[in-house]
């Protein structure tokens, strides 16, 4: 039996571009990804901060250092530019593994550059702060 944990989380990036006329999926500067743990074309659930929807899609990496984030396709719908959003995936990992998983979390700043690193203790405070 495997259960889903949060695996890594980039956390209030602003929405830079919204492209409806695009196949789907959401791009994402490559250096969030990276540090988040998080792979091109993983799925990924999005938590829109300023409206609360929340859904499903993929990633696409952007270009590094860009801080673009970019809703593409149906998700260009979700949420609109300016809006903060928590992108966050998730991997299956057994009950042992569990007892001492820990998620990635990477905040972000108004233009999303990294402006902390850390990880989630089991009760969800956070510990590690990697300040960059």
């Amino acid at each position: 039996m495997t259960i889903q944990m949060l695996k890594g989380k980039i956390h209030r990036a602003v929405v830079t571009q919204a492209e409806l006329n695009y196949v789907g999926s959401i791009t994402v500067d490559s250096e969030l990804l990276n540090t988040a743990g998080i792979y091109e074309y993983e799925k990924v659930q999005i938590v829109d901060v300023n409206n609360g929807n929340r859904f499903e899609t993929y990633t696409i990496a952007g270009e590094p250092g860009s801080g673009v984030i970019c809703l593409n396709g149906a998700a260009a719908r979700c949420a609109s530019e300016g809006d903060h959003v928590i992108i966050m995936a998730y991997a299956d990992v057994t009950p042992e593994e569990a007892q001492t998983h820990k998620p990635k979390v990477v905040f972000v700043d108004d233009d999303n550059h990294i402006a902390r690193v850390t990880h989630y203790e089991k009760a969800g405070a956070l510990y590690d702060d990697e300040r960059l």
